[in-house]
């Protein structure tokens, strides 16, 4: 009887070991991915500014097609991890099978509209006329990594369902270093300029994919998976994937939406809104390290059909995503004063960025929970809760962030606009949380 009272400290103490080991990998290799788009930049800015240009609308738009297909990660990280909660590791590698073939058949036909397209999209995204032509050639070399690009997705999807995160730090940091590296000497050494910049970004990943297939493959080989394409398997992944496809485009158009009210609001607003979206991307890196942690730590309980487990683990990382939160306020409120000199030597968007970068501050806490939550319901399949959700929180954040300008309020009017719907999001999840629907048990849901 004495001991009773230690039980909850020594699950807690069983969880916090659990997600420390998969989040802390997971934020160094989410770190390392914007990192790509960082070192092109940092060399081909040397090439001119029409060059620099034309790397930045082709890019986004690079990222933007693949950051629509996370889905290829997210629900191979949940499908995954309840195989091998359920004790099924041949399973689990079959499952993940399907997405790697899911992220190859996308990507082939990613490549088919964005090769003969591209010219228009530099047009719709708005290049000049001296950056369209770079913007096109960086874009048609570097769509020929994007089957590799999805291929990372699912196999990341494949190792983090596993329980695995180290793997992909290491991959990750690796492809840096050489993507870097052949960049360097594609662009200067053989002068092959932005197309060098592209071909070492496609090489780069496409070592990636081959290491991580090999990773795969040798799992695979292990336990007896099939490697070979099942049309059954991969019509249900995509069906998993469907729901968060929603749920990532909704807040993409949130993101988009936000950018667009920003850009009326004069460029100074302009200019510190993309200081402060940057930051807030930045913190959403270790807050969506937690997350990551979830999808794989309750993917697994509920594969083991431990749902006393999975709300305990649920529990405990809603309050690592609190405390991360409010540290990270914290921290952001502290360090104000050193990096909006980094960014802008403009007292105009200095002062419209501080009031702002508060409110941002503020609702880290509301973020953490946010992005713990998701995570949760991404690691049990609750995809189409999450679609709906999102969907609600869209159609809140569309009007009142739209209005920002007709009432005459500034950037951190805006940023409240986006407060609000963290705080909505918050609420859907909670409400879900609370509810237990989410808690399915055994290998699939």
């Amino acid at each position: 009887m004495t001991q009773a009272p230690e039980a909850p400290r020594t699950a807690s103490r069983r969880h916090d070991r659990e997600i420390v080991a998969l989040a802390v990998p997971a934020f160094g290799a989410l770190v390392a991915e914007p990192l790509f788009v960082l070192a092109d930049s940092a060399i081909v800015g040397h090439l001119g500014t029409a060059q620099l240009a034309g790397l930045g609308v082709a890019s986004a738009l690079l990222m933007t097609a693949v950051g629509v297909f996370v889905f290829l990660a997210y629900a191979t990280t949940a499908a995954v991890a309840r195989k091998v909660g359920a004790g099924d590791l041949r399973a689990a590698i079959r499952q993940g099978m399907d997405g790697v073939w899911l992220a190859l058949f996308i990507g082939v036909a990613v490549i088919a509209v964005a090769l003969p397209t591209a010219p228009s999209l530099m047009e719709l995204f708005g290049a000049s006329g001296s950056a369209a032509p770079y913007a096109t050639t960086y874009l048609r070399i570097s769509a020929l990594g994007i089957p590799a690009m999805l291929v990372v997705l699912a196999s990341t999807g494949i190792l983090r369902g596993l329980q695995n995160t180290k793997t992909p730090l290491y991959v990750a940091v690796g492809g840096f270093v050489a993507n870097a590296i052949l960049n360097a000497v594609l662009v200067y050494g053989a002068g092959l300029g932005i197309a060098g910049s592209a071909w070492g970004t496609v090489i780069a990943q496409c070592g990636m994919a081959v290491v991580y297939l090999h990773v795969v493959l040798r799992g695979a080989r292990k336990h007896g998976a099939s490697l070979r394409p099942d049309p059954a398997g991969i019509r249900a992944c995509a069906q998993a994937g469907t729901p968060l496809l929603v749920r990532t485009l909704s807040l993409r158009a949130i993101l988009l939406i936000a950018t667009a009210v920003a850009a009326r609001l004069g460029d100074a607003d302009m200019a510190a809104h993309q200081i402060i979206l940057s930051l807030w991307s930045l913190l959403a890196f270790a807050l969506d390290a937690i997350a990551i942690a979830g999808q794989a730590i309750i993917g697994r309980y509920l594969g083991a059909g431990d749902a006393r487990g999975a709300r305990e683990a649920c529990h405990r990382m809603v309050q690592w995503g609190i405390v991360t939160g409010i540290v990270l306020g914290l921290l952001l409120i502290a360090a104000r004063p050193l990096f909006l000199p980094l960014f802008s030597g403009d007292p105009g968007v200095r002062d419209a960025a501080l009031p702002a970068l508060v409110m941002v501050a503020l609702s880290q806490p509301v973020c953490g929970i946010v992005f713990v939550l998701d995570g949760v319901l991404m690691g049990a399949g609750d995809g189409p809760y999450l679609a709906r959700a999102m969907l609600l929180t869209l159609a809140v954040f569309t009007p009142a962030a739209l209005l920002v300008p007709v009432l005459g309020g500034g950037l951190t009017a805006l940023w409240g606009a986006m407060t609000l719907m963290m705080t909505v999001r918050m609420l859907t999840l909670w409400l879900r949380s609370r509810s237990g629907r989410w808690i399915v048990t055994g290998a699939t849901r």
